[in-house]
C-alpha cells in the first residue's frame, strides 16, 4: 500500500539535534535531549534542549502572577468550593472596575485584583515578545514571528488598555473568563450598532477566514507531496525536486495562481497579521469616533436603511441629543 501521512508521520531516529550555535547572550541551552514517538505524529519527536533565559524566566513568572490572581479570585467567588470552582469555571469572571472609579485604581475587591491582574498578564506578554524578538537575532532568523505576535498583543491592548483609555474608564475593559468575554463581546456589538456594520471588522473576518484557507492550503499541498520530501522546504528552495515542482504545477492549474514556497508565506503571514491589526481599530472606534455602526452605514449609503414600516413610532436616534 503507498504511504500516506495524512494521520501518521516516518520518524527517522538519529543524534539528538543541539541545533545552530547562539553567540548572543550569557545563558546557554540546558537540559538532555529525548524522544517522545507521541509527539512526532504531530510536530518534532525531539524534546530539549531548553534555553529560557531572562527575559523567558521573568515572562513566565508575571504570567503565573496573573494566573494566581485571576484563579484564586474565581474561587473564592465559589466560597473556595472545589467542586464548585470546576463545575462553575467556564461561567466565572474576574470583572473590571466599575464605571465609578473611571481611570483611578479601585479596591481590591471592587476591581482592583483586576486591574493587577492585567498588568502582569500585560508585563508578561511583553517580555516574551521581547524574548522572542531577541531569540530570532541571536539565531540569525528574522523578526517576522516576532511582529507577527505584536499585532496580537495590539488588539489585546485595544481590548484591555488602550481604548478603555481613551473612554477614560476601566470597566469599558474586557473581563478574564470564558464566557463572562464572550458576553461581553455580544453586548458590545449590540451597544453600538452591531459589529457586522463594522467595515474594519469586515476586513477582519475577510483576512481571518483567507488565512485559514491560505494555511490550509499549503499545508494540504506540502502534504500531497511529502512523498517526495516536500516538507523539507529549504531544500526544495535550494535543489529544486519533484516535489516543489508539483506543487507548484498543483497551485497553477488548480487556482491560476503561480506562487512560489516563499511567496505561500508572504501571503499568509499578511493576512494573519492583518486580522487583529483591522479588527483593533474597529474596536478602538467604537465609542471613540463612531457610537452605532449600523447608522454610520447608513449615513455612508453602506447599507440601505430600514424601510418606515410604524410611520407613528419615533426612532429615538433622531432625537434631540441623539448621536448620529
Amino acid at each position: 500500500m503507498e504511504y500516506q501521512n495524512i494521520f501518521t508521520r516516518v520518524q527517522v531516529h538519529g543524534p539528538a539535534h543541539m541545533g545552530p550555535p547562539a553567540t548572543r547572550g550569557t545563558w546557554t541551552r540546558e537540559g538532555k535531549p529525548f524522544f517522545v514517538h507521541l509527539f512526532g505524529r504531530f510536530g518534532d519527536a525531539q524534546i530539549g534542549p531548553f534555553y529560557l533565559g531572562f527575559l523567558g524566566l521573568a515572562s513566565i513568572v508575571f504570567g503565573l502572577v496573573a494566573f494566581e490572581i485571576i484563579g484564586l479570585n474565581m474561587w473564592a467567588s465559589v466560597n473556595w468550593d472545589p467542586v464548585q470552582f470546576l463545575r462553575q469555571l467556564p461561567w466565572l469572571a474576574l470583572e473590571p472596575p466599575p464605571p465609578k472609579y473611571g481611570l483611578h485604581f479601585p479596591p481590591l475587591n471592587d476591581g482592583g485584583w483586576w486591574l493587577m491582574a492585567g498588568f502582569f498578564l500585560t508585563t508578561s506578554m511583553l517580555l516574551w515578545w521581547a524574548r522572542t524578538y531577541r531569540r530570532a537575532r541571536a539565531l540569525g532568523m528574522g523578526t517576522h514571528t516576532a511582529w507577527a505576535f505584536a499585532a496580537a498583543i495590539w488588539l489585546y491592548l485595544v481590548l484591555g488598555f488602550i481604548r478603555p483609555v481613551v473612554m477614560g474608564s476601566w470597566s469599558e475593559a474586557v473581563p478574564f473568563g470564558i464566557f463572562p468575554h464572550l458576553d461581553w463581546t455580544a453586548a458590545f456589538s449590540i451597544r453600538y450598532g452591531n459589529l457586522f456594520y463594522c467595515p474594519f471588522h469586515a476586513l477582519s473576518i475577510a483576512f481571518l477566514y483567507g488565512s485559514t484557507l491560505l494555511f490550509a492550503m499549503h499545508a494540504g499541498t506540502i502534504l500531497g507531496v511529502s512523498r517526495y520530501g516536500g516538507e523539507r522546504e529549504l531544500e526544495q528552495i535550494t535543489d529544486r525536486g519533484t516535489a516543489s515542482e508539483r506543487a507548484a504545477l498543483f497551485w497553477r492549474w488548480t487556482m491560476g495562481w503561480n506562487t512560489t514556497t516563499e511567496a505561500i508565506h508572504r501571503w499568509a503571514w499578511w493576512f494573519a497579521v492583518l486580522c487583529p491589526l483591522v479588527g483593533g481599530l474597529g474596536i478602538l472606534l467604537s465609542g471613540t469616533a463612531v457610537d452605532n455602526w449600523y447608522l454610520w452605514s447608513v449615513k455612508h449609503h453602506v447599507v440601505p436603511g430600514y424601510p418606515v414600516l410604524h410611520p407613528d413610532v419615533v426612532d429615538p436616534s433622531t432625537l434631540q441629543g441623539a448621536k448620529p
